[in-house]
């Protein structure tokens, strides 16, 4: 993996956890959603993204997130390397295979053009 990829990625879940930690599950989401994107093609990663956006909603009180990321933490072990959604922020409210806009910055993190 990239260094810069990596870099990025492990600021992106700790600020997620940080966020978790301090009962703030809004800001939680905004790094989860960013981790979730770098990290779509690396299944374990990947996975935990979910997990963490999981318990973001389960904070939040919002079963909705929660039950949605529940298929979304298996289908990212399963199908991570097959095929992703460019951009989806993994969300629970946003369908699972919809692509999304993906910023300058994340493109080219990810070696996208």
């Amino acid at each position: 993996m990239r260094t810069e990829l990596q870099q990025a990625l492990d600021q992106a879940f700790a600020e997620g956890r940080k966020a978790l930690a301090g009962h703030d599950p809004v800001a939680a989401y905004a790094w989860l959603e960013r981790a979730h994107i770098l990290s779509q093609r690396m299944p374990l990663r990947h996975a935990w993204s979910h997990w963490l956006m999981l318990r973001a909603g389960w904070q939040a009180r919002d079963w909705r997130e929660v039950a949605g990321q529940l298929p979304r933490i298996f289908a990212a072990l399963l199908f991570s390397r097959i095929w992703v959604p460019l951009g989806n922020s993994g969300r629970a409210r946003v369908s699972a295979f919809q692509p999304m806009p993906v910023s300058e910055e994340l493109r080219r993190l990810l070696g996208e053009r």
